[in-house]
């Protein structure tokens, strides 16, 4: 009985919609990466601004929510930030 209630928690949709969202966002910075040096360049930064836009927000509203569904969208804002910001050094490049 004890596994069915954690199951009925874990498959909370409102829970299932925040991850989903988590994840779409964390692939849209990933993108905006790929996009770089492309013609789609200045899509790819807009979705992402939308995307961090979308993100902060939910990170905000979830902090009603609970302190472990507040934490995992900070950190998925973090991790989109990061995605976006860090330049890696490209490979065989002259210095």
């Amino acid at each position: 009985m004890v596994a069915f209630a954690l199951f009925a928690v874990a498959a909370n949709p409102l829970f299932c919609l925040v991850g989903f969202v988590q994840l779409v966002g964390l692939l849209v910075a990933g993108a905006a990466r790929f996009t770089e040096g492309t013609p789609y360049e200045r899509a790819g930064q807009w979705a992402c601004v939308v995307a961090l836009g979308i993100v902060g927000t939910m990170c905000g509203a979830t902090l009603q929510l609970g302190p472990g569904i507040a934490t995992t969208s900070a950190v998925t804002l973090t991790l989109m930030t990061m995605i976006v910001i860090i330049e890696m050094p490209r490979r065989g490049a002259a210095s």
